[in-house]
Order: C-alpha cells, then structure tokens, then sequence
C-alpha cells in the first residue's frame, strides 16, 4: 500500500476512530493553555457536573483562566501522568481529570472510565506565536495532549527520519506543547517504521525505536492486512491499552547524582519489547498461575532495569 502524508493522516485517523477513539477539532485547542477546552468541559460537565459551573468552563471569565492556569501550573510541575492519575485540588475543589480501568463487577467504575474521552486531532496549530505551524495529529485524553505525531510517506521518499528532523529542527521546544513533561511521547513514523522521544530538545532530542523487530534484527514483519506501523495505532495506542500505560508504565523518574548531589528528571514510555513482554508475562501468570521459570532475553541497553521492574 503506497500512501502519501495525507491520505496516511487520513487511514491512522479513521483506524484510531474504528478501535474506540473520537475524532476532535483542531480549532477547539487553545495553544495559550495547551488544553482541548471542549473535550476538557464535556468530560467534567459528564463526570462532575457541579464543577463544571463553578470553575466556569463555559464562559471565558477569570475563574476560568484561574482554573486553567492552575492546571497547567500542575502539569508543568509534575507532568500530565501525574494530573491524570492524581487530578487536580483548585481553591476547594478535587477536579479528577481521568478515570482508571475499573476491577472486574465494578459497575459504577466501568461507567466511569467509559465517560473518558479519547481524542485524536489532525493539524493542531500548537504555537501561539507561529500560528501557521501545525501537527499531522494529537492524540488527547479528556482534552488534555498526551501524544504527538509527525508521519511521512514514501512517495515522495521520505521516511521516518525525515519525521525525526522535523521534530529537531522545526519544533521548538520552548513551545506549551513540547516543554518536557506536556506530553507522554511524541511519535515520528512512516508506513514501514517508529521512532519516538519523551523529550523534545532541539537537536539533541533522542529518539528510540518503537518497533517490533524482524529477521532477529530491526524493523517490523510484513502485516498483510495492512501497514506495518499500524500495530501502534490499532493495539499500542488502542484506548485500553493507552489507558493501562498511563496507569502502570509512564512516569516521570527523578534522580540525584551521588557526586554533586544535583537531580535530573526523565520521563518513561515503554519501549515495544518492554510493554510485549510484560504483558505476556503478566498474561501467562494470569492463565498459568504463580511459581513458573520464565527466561527473557533484552540485548545491553535495552531496558532491563525497567522491564523486570513493571
């Protein structure tokens, strides 16, 4: 299947939408606040109705502005994982901004989680200063941006690292959506690969493979239903399993350095191989039960730490 940037844009979204997402507006995003400020209300007005007037989310008046920078005040201390599984305290208020998967029979936790809303945007205008600058997609939870997107295609022989550039060079990492802790992970892909960085720095931004391996090397099996990214859109980032991964696998990690005693933060996504073999391992206690031997094999470098940690 031979795609162009477009009509790429156009398959992920409608797939995203077929596995339980929603399609949102990019006019409804407001880079001052980086927020999808209809999702975000229509949510709470579901959830917590009586919230929803008392923060005023309706209406542009200064007790919105003052919840909102609140908001984002919370985010930029702590990261959006934290606000999402935490919420928000705002004068007297407890604003939740998310609802965990609920244990199996719990009625009134399953209609909570199912009031989440799972939303992905095409050609979201992030900058308030460079308004005509966009991204091919946004992927929002309860309209606050958690995944970003740069696809190309290979008509026009661009790849993946073209993706890659785009996010170093062109992406300014001084922007609301882009400072460290604003998103999950932003996403570079064409038909045939990932890569992904939870830090956007410029030309020193680090991006990592998201892929499934082939051949006992890099790169992902022929998929004869479709691209061969799409595992990313349809199963990684299917909204259960985003929703698990928010729950259980992203954080924000601080350490200190022993010697000068100064701390550092990074934040965590799970490569492929780590969330693939949790989840079989989590699968086959589940089935089998506890006491078996298990072996698994992560090349030096790869994330062992964290694997046997999750």
């Amino acid at each position: 299947m031979r795609l162009n940037e477009e009509s790429l844009e156009t398959l992920i979204v409608r797939q995203m939408v077929e596995g339980g997402w929603e399609q949102g507006s990019a006019g409804e995003y407001d880079p001052a606040y980086a927020v999808d400020l209809n999702q975000l209300t229509e949510f709470i007005e579901t959830t917590q109705p009586d919230l929803a007037e008392a923060l005023s989310l309706r209406e542009p008046t200064s007790t919105r502005h003052e919840f909102l920078s609140r908001l984002q005040g919370e985010i930029t201390r702590n990261g959006v994982v934290h606000v999402l599984r935490k919420g928000v305290d705002h004068r007297q208020h407890h604003v939740d901004l998310f609802f965990p998967t609920p244990s199996p029979g719990n009625a009134r936790a399953t209609e909570l989680f199912s009031a989440n809303r799972f939303t992905v945007t095409r050609q979201v205008h992030y900058s308030v200063t460079a308004t005509g600058l966009s991204l091919d997609l946004v992927a929002f939870v309860n309209g606050l941006p958690v995944l970003t997107f740069e696809l190309k295609n290979n008509i026009t022989k661009q790849t993946f690292d073209d993706a890659v550039v785009q996010y170093k060079r062109d992406r300014d990492p001084r922007d609301l959506l882009f400072q460290f802790g604003r998103c999950i992970a932003h996403f570079a892909l064409d038909d045939q690969q990932v890569r992904f960085c939870t830090h956007l720095k410029g030309k020193q931004s680090w991006f990592l493979p998201f892929d499934k391996g082939w051949n006992n090397g890099a790169g992902n099996p022929p998929n004869p239903n479709g691209l061969k990214t799409d595992y990313l859109w349809r199963e990684t980032l299917a909204p259960a399993s985003l929703a698990n991964i928010i729950e259980n696998y992203a954080q924000i990690v601080i350490t200190k350095n022993p010697r000068t005693g100064k701390k550092s933060s990074s934040q965590i996504f799970p490569r492929y191989h780590q969330l693939d073999v949790v989840r079989e391992l989590l699968a086959d206690v589940e089935a089998q039960g506890p006491g078996h031997r298990y072996l698994i094999q992560h090349s030096a470098g790869s994330g062992k730490s964290n694997s046997i940690a999750w």
